[in-house]
């Protein structure tokens, strides 16, 4: 049984790793296009388990290990757990879902406007301007 506590806790460490890299991985992977690419299916992804009722994989591995250890799992997802009994105890989940897109929204912003930058950049210099 300490061994599934064990990599429940990993597990949950793992997701919190996940997260910061959902939101702050523009950051990283700027000069990166493997690591860009890999954010932007992360952005995805992550918008879609916010607003489709899809189960993150992780919740559901955390959530399994956790019975595994005699743990009562939680329910709802990650974000909604964690979040809001440690940093907004009060917030509804649909407005932590929509922070949740949000974010996830403005980085995919950043990601389309230095496309587009670059993309005129690359026209105005074939144009000879």
């Amino acid at each position: 049984m300490k061994l599934y506590s064990l990599a429940a806790v990993l597990v949950l460490a793992l997701h919190l790793i996940y997260l910061l890299w959902v939101i702050f991985g523009a950051l990283v992977a700027r000069r990166r296009m493997w690591l860009r690419r890999f954010h932007i299916a992360s952005l995805i992804w992550g918008v879609l388990v916010e607003i489709l009722p899809w189960p993150c994989p992780l919740t559901l591995l955390e959530s399994w290990l956790e019975v595994r250890a005699g743990i009562a799992p939680y329910n709802g997802g990650f974000l909604l757990h964690y979040l809001d009994a440690l940093v907004y105890p009060n917030i509804s989940p649909m407005l932590l879902t929509i922070a949740g897109v949000v974010v996830c929204v403005v980085n995919l912003g950043i990601y389309l406007y230095d496309w587009t930058g670059r993309f005129q950049l690359r026209n105005q210099k074939s144009s000879g301007r």
